[in-house]
């Protein structure tokens, strides 16, 4: 089995064999192992070179062996030595390929030009060559059609693709990790297990300043609509991640408590909205008015431009 295959595939095989071994079996992440974990790229170097070394050593004990046998058992050898495989399919394709004349066969393409004793061969192009050629025409043939005929989208309309689809990708992905919420991105939270998770840290950082009812305390009450850094997710997120005002606000939470705790806490405080505390704290700050909420007197003018504007039509 050794004679069939020559030392030259029998080394990259086993190579990568154990190459893809190592890759199976060493966690690590989205990178090769041996990039992740230089101490691998230097075992696989070992590998290589005993590979090798092994090679070179059966070869050494063949040729020591050779020459303690008998000029029989020498013949019976090199016989079977003789018998490798030589992969002429291999070398009937290169010569197939290059498409030269033998040089028996010389004589029968020598042109008539002779310049002092040099002869010229009348050689046809290789076929490789008149292959790739003819391979180039049809695909410039298909290239112009595709993308100058038909119009087929080019390399900007690529990128744009590509682009739009990263961009859904990294929303989809914000989605699914919250942790990336800021003040920027973050929403109200509903669900049930967002809201017990922020009731559990208010319950654990926040009782002591606004009580547990959110009447408040040394900290300002959060059940009236009086606030004093703003009302909305928005600004409970700034507040609770940045603190309050110098000096007599509270402190910032960002370094103990991750974004996701941040915006369920935020959005806990505003179910405080509209209860009735023990003991309310007087209100503080200015009142807040949600901007993107119509107030009950807007909603009265819009309606009554609505109205002026249905009679001036019907007047007309």
């Amino acid at each position: 089995m050794r004679n069939l295959i020559p030392s030259w595939i029998r080394v990259p095989i086993a190579f990568f064999i154990i190459f893809g071994a190592v890759e199976f079996f060493v966690n690590s992440g989205d990178k090769p192992a041996f990039i992740e974990y230089p101490v691998v790229l230097l075992f696989l170097f070992l590998v290589l070179l005993i590979l090798i070394a092994i090679e070179a050593i059966i070869d050494a004990l063949e040729n020591v062996m050779l020459h303690k046998l008998d000029d029989e058992a020498k013949a019976r050898f090199l016989a079977e030595k003789e018998s490798t495989y030589q992969f002429t399919w291999l070398k009937n394709i290169y010569k197939k390929l290059l498409g030269s004349k033998p040089i028996e066969e010389e004589s029968e393409i020598i042109l008539d030009h002779n310049y002092d004793g040099i002869k010229e061969l009348d050689n046809s192009l290789p076929p490789w060559w008149v292959y790739s050629f003819y391979i180039s025409i049809i695909f410039a043939a298909v290239y112009l059609l595709r993308y100058h005929v038909f119009n087929g989208p080019d390399q900007y309309d690529e990128l744009e693709t590509e682009l739009a689809d990263a961009k859904a990708s990294v929303e989809a992905y914000k989605k699914t990790a919250k942790n990336l919420v800021d003040i920027n991105t973050v929403t109200v939270l509903t669900d049930a297990a967002d809201l017990n998770a922020g009731k559990a840290i208010f319950e654990t950082t926040c009782v002591a300043c606004h009580m547990a009812d959110g009447g408040g305390g040394i900290g300002p009450n959060l059940t009236d609509n009086y606030w004093i850094l703003g009302g909305d997710i928005k600004h409970i997120f700034k507040t609770v991640s940045e603190g309050g005002r110098s000096g007599k606000g509270m402190i910032p939470w960002k370094q103990q408590l991750k974004p996701l705790e941040i915006a369920q806490v935020s959005s806990y405080v505003l179910t405080f909205q509209g209860t009735t505390p023990a003991n309310p704290k007087d209100p503080e700050g200015d009142a807040w008015v949600d901007e993107d909420e119509e107030t009950p007197l807007e909603e009265e003018l819009e309606q009554a431009v609505i109205t002026i504007d249905t009679t001036n039509i019907l007047g007309n």
